[in-house]
């Protein structure tokens, strides 16, 4: 949420309508208000200092905006209490109500309702889950609004209800404190990343080619700053090309999810039970074709390192025999795409294409005289 004149000023007609009036709810409501800038500040104070860091701090401040809500969500709390106990226990005190404080509202009122709407509009076409959030608390402030005008109004009428939509929107102030308190809780304590943004990540790490496994991942939040740590089996035994894998993957996180400041992974060795195989076929039955990228299907076959068994056999069509130009090379990058660890071929590839796009994601490419798929399993 962002400090603006438009949050300002309804404040300040807020604040002059309870000064006026003396109306708890109006006052409740001026609170739920004011814990919104207050927000709003806790975001800029965490903006102007996170990236400042210091010999003291050399990760910089980034959690001060969580310490800054933390503080003022205790704030929020103790001005609630104040309230409801006010509307419970304190003596009645004469509301006064006149024309303008009821127009007043109503306008208060119809802005949050229209910025409100707009901002769901655009955060529905944006799929943005921030803008949609802050478009409901719009629409919060409307409902709260409005029982401040019901409060005033049933003065008018005879029938005072103000205690009582006060104590509604106190309901309404508690959440609006409760929810960024949680989530600074959550970042002081180092709380892992939800399970939804460590599932985008592991999906972003495993789609590079260069990567076999992921091995572990996790996260931790530091005001709307992101850290993520995880290990990678790469298939590449390069140092220079694992170097280059693991710079090109963290920059893809960073570009993939939003508010990631650090990625660091560690390379480790692979510690899958299987070897994935890619072998072209001419025939379901099993004959191994003499043909590398025109192979009309492929067999990928999982065998246990343990004792050489088939684990897992899938037979799938080449989607790049057509291909007029470069077949062999696409079909070695389809193949790269589908994590296999070695490809078994009757071809001699060596010095093509196919091989050096094989042999650069780290896929092992072995030349064989079998004429058989299984042949060719039982001497790989």
């Amino acid at each position: 949420m962002v400090l603006d004149r438009g949050q300002v000023l309804l404040a300040a007609v807020h604040a002059t309508i309870a000064a006026i009036s003396g109306s708890l709810a109006v006052t409740a409501e001026l609170i739920h208000n004011l814990a919104d800038l207050f927000a709003a500040v806790a975001v800029l104070i965490g903006l102007r200092l996170a990236s400042r860091q210091s010999q003291a701090f050399p990760y910089g401040l980034y959690k001060v905006e969580n310490l800054v809500a933390a503080g003022l969500a205790g704030m929020v709390f103790v001005s609630a209490y104040e309230i409801a106990r006010e509307a419970l226990l304190a003596p009645r005190v004469p509301v006064r109500t006149n024309a303008w404080m009821l127009a007043a509202l109503v306008a208060t009122a119809a802005i949050p309702l229209a910025f409100g709407r707009a901002e769901l509009r655009a955060g529905t076409a944006a799929n943005s889950p921030a803008l949609i959030a802050d478009a409901k608390e719009y629409r919060v402030h409307v409902f709260t609004t409005g029982l401040a005008f019901v409060a005033l109004l049933s003065q008018w009428l005879a029938l005072p209800l103000d205690r009582i939509a006060a104590l509604f929107i106190v309901l309404a102030v508690v959440k609006t404190g409760w929810d960024p308190l949680r989530e600074a809780m959550r970042v002081l304590l180092d709380a892992s990343l939800d399970p939804e943004t460590l599932t985008r990540i592991r999906q972003c790490i495993h789609g590079d080619p260069a990567v076999s496994e992921v091995p572990w991942l996790t996260g931790r939040n530091a005001g709307r700053f992101r850290f993520v740590e995880g290990g990678v089996a790469l298939r590449v035994a390069d140092l220079g090309k694992a170097e280059a894998a693991v710079r090109g993957i963290e920059a893809s996180v960073r570009a993939s999810v939003p508010h990631v400041e650090r990625v660091l992974l560690h390379v480790e060795p692979p510690v899958s039970a299987y070897v994935r195989y890619a072998v072209p076929l001419a025939d379901p039955d099993g004959t191994i074709s003499a043909h590398f990228g025109g192979a009309p299907i492929f067999a990928i076959v999982s065998v246990r390192r343990a004792d050489g068994g088939i684990e897992e056999r899938r037979i799938i069509p080449n989607p790049h025999q057509a291909v007029e130009k470069a077949k062999g090379i696409r079909v070695a990058e389809w193949l790269v795409a589908q994590k296999v660890d070695a490809v078994l071929i009757r071809e001699d590839v060596r010095g093509k294409g196919p091989e050096y796009v094989l042999r650069d994601a780290g896929v092992d490419v072995r030349v064989t005289d079998q004429t058989t798929l299984s042949e060719a399993l039982k001497v790989r």
